[in-house]
């Protein structure tokens, strides 16, 4: 190996080839940091009345739903999180008034776990966070 490739290379390209780690790994160190403030935006949504069924959208580039909580540039994260509702999810179409009710039968309790849109180049999916115990 040249003097060039050696000052190119990056640790994955020594040994055998990596698969490039998930962008779900980030996503976790950064919702284990952003959990209480999400925790205490879930429940001033469900106190104020707005809605039962908080949901949180973590993206890494710009998206037309809910409101900016935690800007990943101002905290040098890699993930934003934006804070809707099941109501505005079913009103933008993303869930279908079909799908409500099944929604409804999943979702976990907003006090235990945040309920994350994670939206990715690949695609997007809902996953289940829980709220560290014994905290706050």
């Amino acid at each position: 190996m040249d003097r060039e490739e050696l000052l190119s290379a990056t640790p994955e390209d020594s040994g055998a080839p990596q698969k490039q780690e998930s962008p779900l790994v980030s996503l976790e160190k950064d919702l284990e940091f952003y959990a209480e403030a999400v925790r205490e935006v879930a429940i001033e949504i469900m106190v104020e009345g707005i809605s039962a069924h908080p949901i949180f959208i973590a993206h890494q580039h710009e998206v037309n739903i809910g409101e900016l909580i935690l800007n990943k540039e101002e905290l040098n994260t890699d993930w934003t999180i934006q804070a809707s509702t099941l109501e505005e999810f079913v009103e933008k179409g993303i869930i279908s008034k079909e799908k409500k009710e099944p929604f409804l039968k999943v979702y976990k309790k907003p006090e235990d776990f945040m309920c994350v849109f994670v939206i990715v180049p690949e695609g997007a999916n809902f996953i289940y966070y829980p709220y560290k115990k014994g905290r706050g």
